[in-house]
């Protein structure tokens, strides 16, 4: 599943983007992608008002906020069902 970081490149950003990546590690290899956002139409078209923001799929499931890596993993299972 694709899992995104939407924001500007602040240091809130970075520490959310590196959080979530350590979250992935918990799951089967390859089982998430996880990238940067930087696009401010992608924002406007998942109506994200403050960054940085988590995206899992395509549901925005935080904004604003820096999740510790226990919180994502915990997100991401909720969404994927097995974890996968």
């Amino acid at each position: 599943m694709r899992v995104q970081i939407l924001g500007s490149g602040c240091k809130s950003c970075n520490e959310l983007y590196d959080h979530t990546v350590e979250a992935t590690r918990r799951f089967a290899e390859g089982a998430h992608s996880v990238e940067k956002v930087d696009d401010v139409d992608v924002f406007f078209r998942l109506g994200v008002t403050v960054t940085p923001a988590l995206v899992i799929g395509e549901e925005v499931v935080s904004m604003g906020r820096v999740l510790a890596a226990e919180e994502i993993a915990r997100l991401i299972e909720e969404r994927c069902g097995d974890g996968a």
